[in-house]
């Protein structure tokens, strides 16, 4: 694009005006629209990195929702300290069947006992007895 520039001659020498031709650069508006566009891009490239870390986190193994153990525990609170389903665990000294189901499963200790008695057939445990985590 082309822009015409009006000058005029200095002081002393003969007043006429000329036109004169000097190259511009893009207009306003090219501006601003091109600027809209760079900040639409970044803003569907910030949205498309935040989708894909949500999908990073959902989909984690260790996020999974909805299951439980046979124990009873969710899996997303599984992953924590207690023991794993199918390890098997020694009774400590002073320790009853229900402490140890509140430590296989401290959200419903209740479900956990009851598939603790129907693994041992008991509701007694011994100092040093080994049990399959159910």
């Amino acid at each position: 694009m082309v822009a015409q520039v009006v000058t005029v001659e200095p002081v002393g020498a003969p007043r006429h005006l000329r036109l004169v031709e000097a190259p511009s650069g893009p207009t306003v508006a090219a501006r601003r629209a091109q600027r809209a566009r760079r900040r639409s891009r970044r803003h569907v490239v910030g949205a498309l990195a935040v989708l894909m870390a949500a999908g990073t986190v959902l989909g984690s193994r260790s996020l999974a929702w909805g299951g439980a153990t046979a124990a009873g525990l969710p899996t997303d609170l599984a992953t924590g300290s207690q023991p794993a389903a199918g390890s098997v665990y020694v009774v400590a000294p002073g320790q009853s069947l229900g402490d140890l189901a509140a430590a296989l499963n401290p959200v419903d200790p209740a479900a956990a006992r009851r598939a603790l008695v129907a693994e041992l057939g008991s509701s007694v445990v011994v100092a040093g007895e080994h049990i399959v985590v159910p």
